[in-house]
């Protein structure tokens, strides 16, 4: 018997399920990371409780307030349909043919053009747009980023997207505050764990957070596939979003409002060069051009079925 092609909702439910994977092999290395940390002390209990107490403190934080501490790192601002009767058309046309909420809608007064959604999930998201953005983008373009943005919010991708980044935080701060409350016990302590646990402190200090980066960045790349996927299901218009994803790339500005905390949330990446062709295992994006080369193939699947 053939096995069926995988079509987009099996995707992106089958990264849903990956997604629940890495979150919990992430939550796995915070409490061996807690463990191991404390017992190189003298108390894994102590340890392990302050691992979970940081993860926990974190999670509640993204939860209740992660959008908008993001949205204001971006410097972005709610606006209403007066102020800009074609964004908000635009956003109300995509959250109807995703079948989700009207998002609120931000602009952020930046000449790059790019743009991000977030939020808690499809009943509290919020999508946001420089003005940059708005200046350099057709109606049809604009869309098509738009659709992008509300697939992130329709498979709940916001949610994962801060959560792992809380997590991944979470990890860097117990390395730090355990790094800095050993250096100032006294080494001359015998009671502060044995040999063992310190190699293995100062090895899960480094890798840690370097692994746990890894699985945060190789999430966000699968999702910016599907949600370009998800824009052309939309909009059934892929070329528009190749169109637009060129613009964004080869556009000069810089996002001067983009930093780390933020940078994986945008359509493009703004502190990374899109159309790099050599990937990392860093990168927060795929290379903008195999992403538009996969839009043009949809495309002409798509025109081949209607013809």
């Amino acid at each position: 018997m053939i096995a069926q092609p995988e079509n987009l909702f099996d995707r992106i439910a089958r990264n849903q399920r990956d997604s629940y994977l890495l979150i919990g092999t992430v939550v796995a290395l915070i409490v061996i990371l807690g463990y191991v940390l404390g017992a190189a002390m003298g108390n894994p209990t102590m340890g392990l409780g302050i691992a979970m107490i940081f993860a926990l403190f974190q999670t509640a934080i993204s939860v209740t307030a992660g959008d908008s501490i993001l949205l204001a790192l971006s410097g972005a601002k709610e606006i209403q349909k007066s102020d800009n009767p074609v964004l908000f058309d635009v956003v109300a046309e995509m959250a109807v043919a995703g079948g989700i909420p009207m998002p609120k809608v931000f602009i952020i007064n930046d000449n790059a053009p790019n743009a991000f959604a977030t939020g808690r999930n499809p009943q509290n998201s919020d999508v946001a747009v420089t003005v940059g953005l708005l200046k350099r983008l057709d109606r049809e373009e604009l869309q098509a980023v738009i659709g992008h943005e509300m697939s992130h919010v329709r498979d709940n991708d916001v949610f994962f997207a801060t959560l792992m980044g809380v997590m991944v935080g979470s990890i860097a701060l117990l390395c730090d505050f355990f790094g800095r409350f050993r250096m100032g016990e006294s080494r001359d302590d015998d009671n502060r764990g044995n040999g063992l646990f310190i190699i293995l402190w100062i090895l899960l200090s480094i890798l840690a957070p370097i692994v746990a980066y890894i699985i945060q960045m190789a999430m966000s790349r699968e999702r910016e596939y599907l949600a370009d996927a998800g824009s052309a299901e939309l909009t059934r218009n892929p070329l528009a979003l190749a169109s637009a994803l060129e613009k964004i790339s080869s556009d000069p500005e810089t996002l001067t409002v983009a930093n780390r905390a933020t940078q994986h949330l945008y359509i493009v990446n703004p502190l990374h060069d899109a159309n790099e062709e050599k990937p990392s295992l860093f990168d927060t994006h795929p290379p903008t051009s195999e992403r538009i080369r996969i839009l043009r193939e949809m495309a002409h699947t798509m025109a081949k079925s209607t013809s």
